[in-house]
């Protein structure tokens, strides 16, 4: 029973996140509620997590809206950035991230409330890709690492503002990131032991069917549909953020 609620759980999660990101708020929950300590449950939600995000990129490439030719530099900075936040998380407290994160979120979810052309279609870049990759990689990169609440919703938005993507772009470029600093934090939870496998996989299959289906949903659907899911998922997160630094 617990493993098929884990399955469900992580379906959800992935059709989810696979749209707007945010999926981490319910599957590392569900990891705790079946009395996973902390250390385990965030590394067993990098396993599932990849499962996830790497549907997702790979239902995107084939539909023609990612050339990884053009984002490799995002993926080696990417890694670098979320290697050595998993590294710093041993040895930093992160209380500061915690306390700037919301505002951070808010501010997303207000610029995002009040342009409602935001993301609608391509426009032109203000920054070059290469500089972008660079900065972005590592510090979202870091970030994810280092504690992860808001990721999705980081990338999305550098994306549109800074590369001019639209948001049906944006949101298949983000879980390259995304697949990236997954697969970089599990390697690192896994050198210590701090991932259940079977767990871990069980709601793999479900991210995988569930990241899938969201796939599809944002190429027909477009802007229109992710626009309030993304902003109710930055809501959510935001909310959840502000009730833990109380």
């Amino acid at each position: 029973m617990t493993l098929i609620f884990l399955f469900v759980i992580a379906f959800i999660a992935g059709l989810i996140d696979s749209i707007a990101g945010g999926g981490g708020l319910i599957t590392i929950p569900a990891l705790l509620g079946i009395g996973l300590p902390p250390q385990v449950a965030l590394g067993t939600n990098k396993l599932q997590a990849c499962f996830g995000s790497g549907s997702a990129m790979l239902h995107f490439i084939r539909a023609g809206q990612i050339r990884l030719q053009d984002c490799v530099s995002g993926i080696i900075w990417t890694a670098v950035g979320a290697g050595l936040g998993v590294l710093a998380v041993q040895i930093l407290d992160p209380g500061m991230l915690r306390l700037i994160m919301p505002w951070l979120l808010g501010i997303i979810a207000l610029y995002t409330l009040f342009s409602p052309r935001l993301g609608q279609e391509d426009i032109h870049a203000r920054w070059s890709a290469g500089y972008f990759y660079f900065i972005f990689g590592l510090v979202i990169g870091f970030y994810d690492g280092f504690l992860g609440p808001g990721t999705g919703s980081f990338w999305a938005m550098a994306f549109m503002l800074l590369l001019g993507y639209s948001m049906v772009r944006a949101t298949a470029y983000t879980k390259v990131m995304n697949f990236t600093s997954n697969v970089v934090a599990l390697f690192f939870f896994m050198m210590v032991g701090q991932v259940h496998i079977l767990e871990g996989i069980v709601m793999g299959v479900g991210q995988f069917i569930g990241a899938r289906i969201g796939a599809r949903l944002v190429i027909l659907k477009g802007s229109v549909f992710i626009r309030p899911v993304f902003i109710t998922m930055v809501l959510l997160l935001l909310a959840k953020l502000v009730l833990q630094n109380q």
